[in-house]
């Protein structure tokens, strides 16, 4: 099987109409799509992701007991959320059973250009051997790299270059920015990969940088984490929620 793999630095250099008929990845290594899996490995009944705060209360509010908010602006916890962006708040005590009512400035805007797609999945280091098995099965494939306030982030790149090289093979066309990601990705990291250099290289990412200034490098060390889980989530356009799903 010939397998097409295009992969988009920033939302905003896409155009929707291509990605019908192709499985899309929507990539927000730091922070949103490493926080979606952790939501749903955690045992969240869905993720809900939304484009406003405002979106979000009013979810929320549709939800009422069953929901969670959580989100960021600048990085920081939203005033009057449950939690913010970072992973490792995500456990079972605040979220199992509960649906995620999730506001980003970045990855939650990359996923609203991906409706056209046949799926779309959410990919991170947490799960990334899942996602690149299920791809194997594709024939058109597109990585959205979410990046950050219309910056294309190395941390998202890398881990779309690391998607295309465990695809990549005689039969497989790659357009440009696969192969640019996947020169940066065996250019940045030992192979197998270490979880001391991989969190070194997120941590000399922009989205990275922004992080250490908050004081979240916690969280860089976290979205290191080679295969966490072996969740594969899957937006719903028609219900726009985020469940976990079987890699088949």
């Amino acid at each position: 099987m010939k397998t097409t793999i295009n992969t988009h630095f920033l939302p905003q250099l896409l155009d929707p109409h291509t990605l019908a008929g192709s499985t899309v990845v929507v990539i927000d290594v730091l922070r949103a799509s490493t926080t979606v899996v952790t939501a749903l490995a955690a045992g969240a009944r869905t993720v809900f992701p939304c484009l406003e705060i405002e979106e979000a209360l009013e979810v929320a509010q549709r939800f009422g007991e069953q929901a969670v908010l959580g989100g960021e602006r600048g990085g920081r916890r939203i005033a009057g959320f449950d939690l913010g962006n970072s992973p490792a708040e995500y456990v079972a005590e605040t979220v199992a059973d509960k649906v995620v009512v999730f506001t980003t400035t970045n990855g939650t805007r990359a996923m609203q250009v991906c409706r056209s797609a046949e799926r779309v999945l959410i990919g991170a280091f947490v799960n990334h051997t899942v996602v690149a098995e299920h791809l194997a099965t594709c024939a058109k494939v597109d990585l959205v790299c979410a990046g950050t306030r219309g910056e294309v982030t190395r941390e998202d790149v890398l881990f779309a270059g690391a998607i295309v090289a465990r695809l990549a093979g005689p039969t497989t066309a790659l357009n440009d920015a696969s192969r640019l990601a996947w020169d940066a990705w065996s250019g940045a990291i030992t192979q197998p990969p270490e979880h001391r250099l991989l969190t070194a290289s997120l941590q000399d990412s922009q989205g990275g940088r922004n992080l250490l200034e908050i004081g979240q490098a916690a969280d860089i060390a976290f979205a290191a984490q080679l295969d966490m889980t072996d969740l594969l989530p899957e937006l719903d356009v028609g219900s726009w929620q985020i469940r976990s799903t079987t890699a088949s």
